[in-house]
C-alpha cells in the first residue's frame, strides 16, 4: 500500500485533532498536498470541518496546488456549513474566475450558501450558471436547491416556477416548495392543501414524516386547523409513524397554537416516548392558554421523567410564570437555570423576569436587572417595563423608558401610542402633544388591528374599520341582525 492510500486509510477510523494533526503534518512533510493529491487532502480538509475545526480546514485548501473542482466545492461546503456563506459564494466566484467548470454539486454548495445568508443576486447569477451549463433540467438535487434559495431570499413565485419546469422530481422537491411556502408565511391552506393533494396523486411520491411535519409547522404558524387537521386524517388512515416523535410533537404544536389544547393534550398523553421536545410544546401551550400553573406541574413531571430542560423549556416555564403572575416560581426557574443547568440566559429570559419584576412592582429591581443584563435591552424589554411603570404610577421611570424605547423603533406607532398615553394619563397634556406631532412630522400612522378566522380551508384576514373585504356587506348584515333581533328577515334574506 502507498503512502497516500495508508493516510486515508488512517483518517476513516474516525480520528481525533491530536491524531490528524500527525497525518496532516505527514502529509505534508511528503509532499503529498502540493501535487496532485485532491483526495488525500479533501480528506483531510473535510475531517477537520467535522471535528468542527473550520481554519485549519482552510489552511489545507491553500496548501493545495491548483485546486480541481471536488476540492472547490469541499471548501465552498465547509464555509456554509460553518456559518460563512459570504465566503461560501466568495470562493465559488473565485472557482469560475480559476476556469473551472461548475458542476452540480458546486452549484447546489453555492445555492445554499446564497440562501442562508439572503444574496439573491449571487442566487440568480449562479441560476444562470446553471442554465448555461445546462444542470438543472435533469437533476433533482439542483432544482430542489434552486427551490430552497428562492423560498429563503422570499421569491416564492420564482421558486414554485422552477418546480413546475423540473423534468423530474422527487420527495425532496415537493419538501423543499412546502417549506418554502412555510419560510415565506405565504402556506395559506388552500394552497398548502393543494400541494399536498398534487404530491399525493403522483403514484411515485407519497409523502414522508419531513413533508408532514413541515405541513403541520406552515398550519401551526398560520392557524391552519382545518387543513392541518385533515393532514392528521392522513397520517392516522395510512399509519404513517403512529410512534414517531417527531411527528407527534408537530401535532401537538399544531392544535395547541391553533386553539385546540385539550386535542394537544390527548395526543401528549398518549405518545409511548417523549424527549424535551415533546415537553416544552406542552408547557409552552400551557402558558400560551393560560394554564401557568399546569404547565409547571409539566415542568416537574418532565424532570421526574429524566429529561433535562433546555433554554426554550425554561424560557416556556418563565412565559408560564408570567402570564399567571408566579412571581416567586418565576424566581426560582430563573436561578436554577443559571445555577444549577449551567444555561445561558438569552435575552428572552431576562424580558420574562423584567415583567415578572414589574408585574410585582418592583421597578427598580427590574430597572438594575436590565442594567446587569449582558447584552442590550431590546424593545420588547422596555416595552414591558414601561407598561409597568404605568401601572403602578412610575412617572420619572415611565419616562426614562419611553425615552429608549423611541431611540430604538423610532418609526414604530405602539411606541409613541404608549409614550403618549403615559402622558395624557398623567394630566401632562403638552407634553402628549408633541408626541403627536412628533407623529404627524415622520408621518407616522397608527397601524389598525388585525385579526383573522379559518373558513372551510381559507385564513381570512380583517383589519379594524376596513370595509374592502370582500363579504364586509354581509358580515355588516348579520352583525345588524345581532344588534337588532326583530329584524329576523334579513337572516332569510342572506341564505
Amino acid at each position: 500500500m502507498d503512502r497516500k492510500k495508508l493516510l486515508l486509510s488512517v483518517l476513516g477510523k474516525y480520528p481525533n485533532l491530536k491524531k490528524l494533526k500527525k497525518i496532516h503534518a505527514q502529509a505534508t512533510t511528503l509532499g503529498l498536498l502540493q501535487h496532485h493529491n485532491q483526495a488525500l487532502s479533501c480528506k483531510i480538509l473535510t475531517t477537520y470541518a467535522n471535528l468542527n475545526y473550520p481554519n485549519d480546514a482552510t489552511k489545507v485548501f491553500n496548501q493545495i496546488h491548483n485546486p480541481d473542482i471536488v476540492s472547490w466545492t469541499c471548501l465552498i461546503t465547509l464555509l456554509s456549513q460553518h456559518k460563512n456563506p459570504f465566503k461560501s459564494v466568495l470562493a465559488f466566484s473565485q472557482l469560475i474566475r480559476a476556469g473551472l467548470r461548475p458542476d452540480s454539486y458546486s452549484v447546489v454548495a453555492a445555492l445554499s450558501a446564497c440562501g442562508k445568508d439572503r444574496d439573491l443576486i449571487s442566487g440568480m447569477l449562479i441560476h444562470g450558471l446553471v442554465l448555461k451549463y445546462n444542470l438543472g433540467f435533469k437533476n433533482q438535487i439542483v432544482g430542489n436547491a434552486l427551490i430552497d434559495m428562492y423560498s429563503r431570499n422570499g421569491e416564492i413565485m420564482v421558486a414554485e416556477l422552477v418546480f413546475d419546469w423540473m423534468l423530474f422530481r422527487d420527495v425532496a422537491s415537493w419538501n423543499s416548495l412546502l417549506n418554502g411556502f412555510i419560510l415565506c408565511s405565504f402556506l395559506e391552506p388552500l394552497v398548502g392543501m393543494k400541494l399536498f393533494k398534487e404530491m399525493r396523486s403522483q403514484g411515485e411520491v407519497n409523502p414522508t414524516i419531513v413533508t408532514i411535519v413541515a405541513v403541520l409547522a406552515g398550519c401551526a404558524d398560520n392557524g391552519g386547523l382545518y387543513f392541518g387537521g385533515s393532514v392528521h386524517g392522513y397520517v392516522k388512515k395510512v399509519n404513517l409513524g403512529e410512534n414517531n416523535i417527531v411527528l407527534n410533537n408537530a401535532l401537538t404544536d399544531m392544535y395547541s397554537k391553533c386553539g385546540y389544547h385539550d386535542v394537544s393534550v390527548m395526543i401528549f398523553n398518549e405518545m409511548v416516548e417523549r424527549d424535551v421536545f415533546s415537553w416544552t410544546i406542552m408547557i409552552n401551550g400551557c402558558a400560551f392558554h393560560g394554564k401557568g400553573k399546569q404547565a409547571l406541574q409539566l415542568f416537574s413531571d418532565m424532570l421526574a421523567s429524566g429529561v433535562a430542560p433546555n433554554e426554550v423549556t425554561f424560557l416556556s416555564a418563565l412565559s408560564a410564570c408570567t402570564h399567571e403572575g408566579l412571581f416567586v416560581e418565576g424566581q426560582e426557574l430563573f436561578r436554577n437555570m443559571v445555577q444549577c443547568y449551567g444555561l445561558k440566559p438569552m435575552i428572552e429570559h431576562y424580558g420574562c423576569v423584567v415583567d415578572l419584576l414589574g408585574r410585582a412592582g418592583l421597578l427598580e429591581e427590574a430597572k438594575i436587572l436590565i442594567k446587569q443584563m449582558p447584552m442590550s435591552p431590546d424593545v420588547a424589554i422596555w416595552r414591558s417595563f414601561l407598561c409597568a411603570c404605568l401601572i403602578h404610577g412610575e412617572l420619572d421611570l415611565a419616562e426614562m423608558a419611553g425615552e429608549k424605547l423611541m431611540k430604538l423603533e423610532p418609526d414604530d406607532d405602539g411606541v409613541y401610542a404608549l409614550v403618549s398615553h403615559m402622558y395624557c394619563s398623567s394630566n401632562m397634556h403638552e407634553d402628549g402633544l408633541k408626541i403627536r406631532k412628533k407623529m404627524r412630522n415622520k408621518k407616522i400612522r397608527k397601524r389598525p388591528g388585525c385579526s383573522w378566522i379559518e373558513v372551510n380551508g381559507s385564513v381570512h384576514e380583517f383589519l379594524a374599520v376596513d370595509r374592502s373585504y370582500v363579504a364586509a356587506t354581509h358580515i355588516y348584515r348579520i352583525l345588524q341582525c345581532i344588534n337588532e333581533p326583530d329584524r329576523e328577515f334579513l337572516w332569510l334574506e342572506l341564505e
